[in-house]
Order: structure tokens, then C-alpha cells, then sequence
């Protein structure tokens, strides 16, 4: 093999090292919010510290089930 073609796999290995390192650490993306649930969830909190929420029991007695 000639020497470019040598330092070209050992580079594609290094690469593949990084690529399975960064998978291995890269965080679920499902942990962060988009702005959109970050408003409802700030909404939500706010609604329930106005006692304007009630629990899933005082819903299911309202509505009858």
C-alpha cells in the first residue's frame, strides 16, 4: 500500500474512534425542550401556583367517572 492510502485509513479509523466516542456520550435529545413545551410547561407551573389546576380524582368526580 503507498503512504497516502495508509494515512488515509488510519485517519478514517481515528475518525470512526471519535464518531463512536461522541455517540457513547452524546446526550438523548429527547431530554430538552423546544420552546414551545418550555412556554407550556412555565405556563403550567404558573397555573398551578394560581390554583388554577385540579388533581386527575377532583376531574374524574366532576365529570363523572
Amino acid at each position: 500500500m503507498t503512504t497516502e492510502v495508509i494515512q488515509v485509513l488510519e485517519e478514517l479509523r481515528t475518525i470512526k474512534e471519535e464518531l463512536a466516542y461522541i455517540k457513547e456520550h452524546m446526550p438523548d435529545k429527547d431530554m430538552f425542550l423546544t420552546p414551545e413545551e418550555k412556554q407550556l410547561l412555565e405556563e403550567s407551573f404558573e397555573n398551578e401556583k394560581n390554583g388554577k389546576t385540579i388533581s386527575s380524582t377532583a376531574l374524574r368526580k366532576k365529570i363523572g367517572i
